[in-house]
C-alpha cells in the first residue's frame, strides 16, 4: 500500500512563511506528478501548484510569485514553500501524487490527509 503524509502546517501571521512537506511511503515504483491542493471552509478543493517528472512547475495565478513547489525524488517527497502568506490562503492543504506501485502497470492518484494552514491578519 501507499501512504502520503503531509507536515508543516500551522498558524502564521499575514506576511509570514510556511514550508509544507509531503512524503510518500510504501511499495512505490515511480512518482510522475505531484500536486498541492487546498480547501477552504465552504469552498471546493482547488489546485495550487504542480511539479512534473521533468521538474516543470505550474502555479495558479493567486500564488504565483509567492509559493514554490519542489521535489526530492530520492526521498519521494514534495515541498511547498509559501511566502508572503495572506489570510485568504487559510485552508487545509493536501498533497496528491500520480504514481505507480511496484508490480503494477498503471499510474493512480493518491491523496494525503491534509495539513491545516491558518493565516491571521
Amino acid at each position: 500500500q501507499v501512504q502520503l503524509v503531509e507536515s508543516g502546517g500551522g498558524l502564521v501571521q499575514a506576511g509570514g512563511s510556511l514550508r509544507l512537506s509531503c512524503t510518500a511511503s510504501g511499495n512505490i515504483f515511480s512518482i510522475n506528478t505531484w500536486d498541492w491542493y487546498r480547501q477552504a471552509p465552504g469552498k471546493q478543493r482547488e489546485l495550487v501548484a504542480r511539479i512534473t517528472r521533468a521538474d516543470d512547475t505550474h502555479y495558479v495565478d493567486f500564488v504565483k510569485g509567492r509559493f514554490t513547489i519542489s521535489r526530492d525524488k530520492a526521498r519521494n517527497t514534495v515541498y511547498l514553500q509559501m511566502n508572503n502568506l495572506k489570510p485568504e490562503d487559510t485552508a487545509v492543504y493536501y498533497c496528491n501524487a500520480y504514481l505507480m506501485m511496484g508490480g503494477s502497470d498503471d499510474y493512480s492518484y493518491y491523496w494525503g490527509h491534509g495539513t491545516q494552514v491558518t493565516v491571521s491578519s
